[in-house]
């Protein structure tokens, strides 16, 4: 954990959401390239959520909502689950006793044209998983 991290706010839990992000990171650092742009359509947010989600320099805490989702699209081993629960649970105790509300979820595909440069296509990707996002809540909340 670098100190740059902690010195950001100076809080005291800091430090311990860092260490948890970068367990997440680790974790993601070793999954297919996609499994990023699965995680924010499953979270119904936007790539860059999950940058921000996994990078320690934010110290913006992961809700306690997305962890299981996180756990579910991520597929942590046992030992990446644990250590991550444990820093998590440092970091903002008692959040974590509550049982979670398992997030289901489908995948669907959709054929979209290729734009022929990687830049643009990740862009395409992004705004797909948004709209795709701000429709499912819309669904919800009129359901």
């Amino acid at each position: 954990m670098s100190s740059d991290a902690r010195d950001i706010t100076g809080e005291p839990g800091d430090s311990h959401v860092a260490d948890y992000k970068n367990i997440l990171r680790r974790v993601l650092d070793n999954r297919p390239s996609g499994t990023r742009l699965k995680l924010a359509a499953a979270l119904g947010k936007n790539r860059s959520f999950v940058t921000q989600i996994t990078n320690p320099a934010y110290l913006v805490p992961i809700p306690a909502k997305h962890v299981a989702i996180i756990f579910e699209v991520c597929h942590l081993s046992a030992a990446e689950r644990a250590a991550f629960i444990k820093a998590y649970g440092r970091a903002h105790p008692g959040r974590l006793r509550a049982p979670h509300r398992d997030a289901r979820t489908r995948t669907i595909a959709v054929t979209v044209p290729d734009l022929g440069d990687d830049k643009k296509n990740r862009a395409l990707d992004e705004l797909v998983v948004d709209f795709a996002s701000r429709l499912a809540r819309y669904a919800e909340s009129v359901g």
